[in-house]
């Protein structure tokens, strides 16, 4: 299916790359996950009605509305963009007319990411490059901070992911590494076309 035909599915208007939407340095510019990338993410990793998804730097959340409508997962997505926030809410207001169910798991939040409050019930985390590791560290700390207090499996997915990140979590984290997904056709050319999925296990 092309990117224009699940914004038709989803009745929603997630395209554009919106370069000009952010002056700041720690975050960087929209751009949404290609919906072919989903696709395949979504034929290697399962998530059931159950999970929690949080979206950092959700745009207008087209991960959202993909992952409500093909899982009835709950996904909260953390947006600091004003206007983005905004064309998120729109985005809402249209899906629902389309699929009702989708009122009360889906929800959007316009704050900077590392002032979300983590709830015990979030065990997914999914970043898109979205900020400078300085905002990452403080994100992933109230993430552990958060399974301290209510012992869960997390799981944290990256796409294109930053080589920041991955160091990160791989020396200065107990998440483990359980899933790589590359994108034929462009994983070839350029190494960060791909998801990392990295797991927290009690």
């Amino acid at each position: 299916m092309k990117e224009l035909n699940y914004d038709e599915l989803l009745n929603i208007k997630t395209g554009g790359d919106h370069r000009g939407y952010n002056k700041s340095f720690h975050y960087h510019r929209y751009e949404a996950t290609p919906y072919s990338a989903l696709e395949l993410l979504f034929t290697r990793y399962q998530l059931t009605s159950s999970d929690h998804i949080v979206d950092f730097g959700c745009g207008k959340g087209r991960l959202n509305f993909y992952i409500h409508r093909f899982f009835q997962a709950s996904v909260a997505g953390i947006e600091m963009n004003e206007t983005l926030y905004q064309e998120a809410i729109e985005n809402q207001n249209r899906y629902v007319k389309k699929f009702r169910n989708g009122k009360e798991k889906i929800q959007f939040h316009c704050c900077l990411a590392e002032k979300y409050e983590i709830t015990p019930l979030d065990n997914r985390f999914y970043f898109f490059n979205p900020f400078t590791i300085p905002i990452f560290w403080k994100v992933i700390d109230h993430i552990l901070a958060s399974v301290e207090n209510f012992k869960r499996v997390v799981d944290v997915i990256l796409y294109y992911p930053s080589e920041d990140y991955i160091y990160f979590l791989e020396n200065h984290t107990v998440f483990e590494l359980i899933e790589e997904v590359q994108l034929p056709g462009l994983y070839e050319h350029n190494p960060n076309e791909r998801f990392l999925i990295y797991r927290l296990a009690y």
